[in-house]
């Protein structure tokens, strides 16, 4: 796992190399990928805008039956260009910094720095955010 987030409750990384990273040790991996492009890690929980809310329910139903810390991987998902590497995807983080907020706003607020500036991107742009998703160099080369 690593290092660098094990000790919070609300981690968050990018892609399947940072499901892996962040993925041990926790109690769920949510995979978001907004434009549903790339393939979830195996037991996922699917993340996106239209489901935070509704994550954030379930992480504290979680947590409540656990009797103490709902530990929960976000990962988003990335856009893989043609040499194998990940790109930044922005609908990715804001879907991802949704669910970090949703989860967050029940209570569950023990995030890591990345967590943090992820949900903190969303809350910023919360107002764009429809647009910024459909703007994207994703939804572009979807649409093209």
């Amino acid at each position: 796992m690593s290092a660098e987030q094990e000790y919070y409750q609300v981690r968050f990384d990018w892609g399947t190399a940072g499901a892996a990273a962040i993925g041990e040790g926790a109690d769920a991996v949510v995979w978001v990928d907004q434009l549903g492009e790339q393939p979830s890690p195996a037991d996922a929980v699917a993340g996106s805008l239209e489901r935070a809310a509704d994550l954030g329910s379930w992480a504290l139903e979680r947590q409540e039956e656990l009797g103490g810390r709902f530990r929960i991987a976000v990962v988003a998902a990335g856009e893989p260009r043609p040499d194998g590497t990940l790109r930044f995807a922005v609908e990715d983080l804001l879907a991802a910094g949704a669910v970090i907020e949703a989860i967050a706003e029940v209570g569950i607020d023990h995030q890591s720095p990345e967590a943090a500036a992820a949900a903190s991107a969303f809350r910023g742009l919360r107002t764009a955010t429809g647009h910024l998703v459909s703007a994207s160099v994703t939804a572009r080369a979807l649409r093209g």
